[in-house]
């Protein structure tokens, strides 16, 4: 696949709702700052926010200024958006963190909360890096969290429940890998590319930590903004084909130098 520019992955982003006019409607995203504001942990993602962001109003304003979402907080129903210059920012922002991690051969964790849409981006990036002589996390057999089985395909983790790969905002998983690793006498990842409450729960532990997150999960731009995490990409974390991202893996991949590894 030949490796876009960036006007050419931005009109992508745009054109498969990657980014630009994106699925998630306004008042699912307004609920969901609400939620986080009012405390509801299930909206922060593993980050401890302690009473920092009660006010929705002021998580509008961080996700207008990170996102790209609307900043207008009278509009309450229809469209909201993602800005795809933002999501290229980060994007290239992420690309120096893993051109860091490929000079430095750091141990690098992956794991994905949204196996149906973001599998491929985080293996392909695994790939790459493992390539560029990175040690690619192998996590600890046996892991359980939220009821369900925490294992890794193609170098990536997942939680898995009933023969199904789970879509998860939950924390728990990354908290089982990391302890497991403890448990284990093994080193703590140098850097840990996930979404999710997977990205916050590394984050909040302090280590590096970069993701994906949608426009109605707040807490990974939060944690962005508090410097808790390194780099939230905003993008439409679930587009009808996973196929979709592919130009924007190679833009990243390009960028950090990696695409003469794959």
């Amino acid at each position: 696949m030949p490796i876009p520019s960036r006007e050419a992955l931005v009109d992508h982003l745009v054109r498969t709702r990657i980014a630009g006019d994106v699925a998630t409607p306004r008042d699912n995203n307004l609920s969901h700052y609400r939620k986080l504001a009012n405390g509801d942990r299930h909206f922060w993602l593993g980050l401890e926010l302690g009473d920092r962001w009660t006010d929705e109003q002021d998580v509008l304003a961080v996700m207008a200024e990170r996102c790209g979402v609307n900043d207008d907080p009278e509009h309450r129903h229809g469209q909201d958006t993602i800005d795809p210059e933002l999501t290229v920012d980060a994007l290239e922002r992420m690309a120096a963190r893993l051109r860091k991690a490929a000079a430095g051969r750091e141990s690098v964790l992956f794991a994905t909360g949204h196996p149906g849409g973001l599998l491929d981006v985080h293996r392909q990036t695994a790939d790459a890096l493992r390539l560029a002589g990175c040690e690619i996390i192998r996590i600890p057999g046996g892991l359980t969290a939220d009821e369900g089985m925490v294992f890794q395909f193609a170098g990536v983790a997942m939680l898995e429940r009933g023969a199904t790969l789970w879509h998860t905002h939950s924390p728990e998983p990354m908290r089982a890998i990391l302890d497991g690793l403890e448990r284990d006498g093994r080193p703590q990842p140098d850097l840990v590319l996930a979404d999710h409450g997977w990205a916050g729960c590394a984050g909040q532990r302090g280590l590096d930590s970069i993701g994906y997150a949608d426009c109605n999960d707040p807490a990974l731009f939060i944690g962005e903004a508090e410097g808790t995490l390194q780099v939230t990409v905003p993008l439409d974390d679930h587009v009808t084909d996973p196929r979709f991202y592919d130009p924007m893996t190679e833009y990243l991949l390009n960028e950090a130098g990696l695409t003469n590894t794959v």
